[in-house]
């Protein structure tokens, strides 16, 4: 059941604006690993080049799947989602007028995923009981923090080996942000997955991460072997904690 992932100079950009130059990383088999900067570095052009939404200029992206390999470029995102890798974008991009229930369901069209619909419906309200509480609700009408735990609980219901979380602390108070950072390690625990997670939020991120990169102006910058690594990085001293 391993999963790894390896990005060799990518480049990318949109029209004639380059966003990524020449970007490498790894994700190997059970890691949590952070990509660490702030807005308009390149975080989640780097994740929509994984997911097959933005195509890069060069460079190669490469999935191990159960000791397969898979190059990712020229993949369609069904093609990339069919392969056990689940994405949650920045900003949650639920069904707003859709039920919880009914998001998780849309979540779980992976073909390798329709038999355990139940089982992972059941797994999902487990880790998040207010969406079994509010499985009726409309998605829209729900808080920040709701809507985050619906969107990771929607990647789940595809039966990932794989999971890509883009900025999952926009837009959430500070608690809940803590809070939802817990749980994307108890998920990628529970679920034995590998996860790479973009974040800007450095002291929350690093909670969680095995290792992590910093990416400045579409480089990265910085490549931590360790959570305390990247702690007493210089780099992320005077972009992250202020000294």
């Amino acid at each position: 059941m391993a999963s790894s992932l390896a990005v060799a100079g990518i480049s990318a950009g949109y029209g004639a604006v380059r966003v990524l130059d020449d970007v490498s990383l790894s994700v190997a088999q059970g890691e949590t690993v952070v990509l660490l900067g702030t807005n308009g570095n390149g975080k989640s052009t780097l994740m929509k080049c994984v997911m097959g939404i933005v195509r890069p200029r060069a460079g190669s992206i490469t999935a191990e799947i159960d000791g397969e390999h898979h190059q990712l470029v020229g993949r369609s995102t069904e093609e990339i989602v069919g392969l056990g890798i689940a994405f949650v974008p920045e900003g949650r991009r639920l069904f707003p007028r859709l039920s919880v229930t009914e998001n998780l369901l849309l979540g779980a069209f992976r073909h390798a995923a329709r038999g355990a619909i139940e089982h992972n419906l059941e797994f999902c309200f487990a880790t998040f009981p207010r969406l079994k509480e509010r499985r009726r609700q409309l998605a829209g009408s729900m808080s920040g923090g709701e809507q985050q735990m619906l969107a990771l609980a929607r990647a789940l219901m595809s039966s990932p080996r794989m999971l890509l979380i883009d900025e999952p602390s926009v837009g959430l108070a500070p608690v809940l942000v803590r809070r939802t950072i817990d749980k994307i390690k108890e998920l990628k625990e529970g679920y034995q997955l590998t996860v790479l997670m973009a974040e800007q939020n450095f002291t929350q991120a690093v909670r969680i991460a095995d290792r992590g990169y910093v990416i400045v102006h579409g480089r990265i910058a910085f490549e931590g072997g360790s959570a305390e690594e990247l702690s007493n990085n210089e780099l992320i001293r005077r972009f992250y904690l202020g000294f």
